[in-house]
């Protein structure tokens, strides 16, 4: 792992504690992620949520189904003591346990989890090399018949949606300095010689388009800066009912072991 990023995230918690803010300040994206994430958990199921930062999203699943048990890991030290901080806040302390892991390298036994998920991890591995080592820890550790439920920034929608802002005349998004977008013809292709089956969910397109482009297009621009504005609002309640457009950067592959 690239020690600038272990350093960036390192400081994200130090500087967020306990809020989403310290994985990410898109609360509504965010909870899209979790929302569509959820779709494929099961009452009673135990869980591996990998690079799971302060445990935000980790304890949100617990809300949403009984589970036998939800594991958090994360490579950042910081994270994982403000995870264990929200844990002890939580409802849910019998059945969550967070630890320091890399996602390279599992600590855990073949045919652990009904179902281990990524959120935005495997786009901090610098390379495509270091990302299918990853992938391969993931699906080591699911148990036959299993879930791994890829949740990750792609490249191609990023291209589609930075071309919807050119002839907007806005200039183009660009990956974070700490991110190295998946490329969903790669990764497909990757699964495939596998021999794996997988399905693509666009969850985020029309959210995308409303906070990423049509926002900047307003005249009072200035009025709606950052993630929480009414206009991101809205596109979120959009985005509930209705989604496609490849145009979504967080996108979802279910992957069945």
């Amino acid at each position: 792992m690239n020690d600038f990023i272990k350093s960036f995230w390192e400081n994200q918690a130090l500087k967020y504690g306990q809020s989403h803010i310290a994985s990410w300040g898109d609360i509504y994206c965010i909870n899209l992620e979790i929302d569509n994430i959820a779709n494929y958990i099961h009452q009673g199921d135990s869980v591996l949520d990998i690079g799971c930062a302060n445990g935000f999203s980790a304890i949100a699943q617990c809300g949403k189904k009984k589970l036998s048990s939800m594991t958090g890991v994360d490579f950042s030290e910081n994270m994982i003591a403000y995870a264990n901080q929200n844990k002890q806040e939580s409802n849910y302390r019998d059945i969550l346990n967070f630890s320091v892991a890399d996602i390279c390298n599992l600590p855990f036994e073949d045919n652990t989890f009904d179902v281990v998920y990524t959120t935005r991890v495997l786009i901090n591995l610098p390379s495509w090399e270091e990302q299918k080592t990853g992938i391969s820890e993931c699906l080591r550790v699911i148990k036959k018949g299993g879930r791994f439920i890829l949740c990750e920034g792609f490249w191609e929608p990023l291209c589609r949606l930075n071309a919807i802002r050119l002839l907007a005349g806005l200039s183009p998004l660009v990956e974070h300095d700490f991110n190295r977008y998946l490329k969903k013809v790669m990764l497909e292709s990757y699964l495939t010689s596998l021999e794996y089956s997988f399905d693509n969910v666009d969850f985020s397109s029309i959210y995308y388009l409303g906070s990423r482009v049509f926002r900047e297009l307003v005249t009072d621009y200035e009025s709606y800066e950052g993630f929480s504005n009414p206009i991101n609002e809205e596109f979120f309640k959009i985005q509930s009912h209705y989604s496609g457009g490849g145009f979504g950067i967080q996108q979802l592959y279910a992957i069945e072991k």
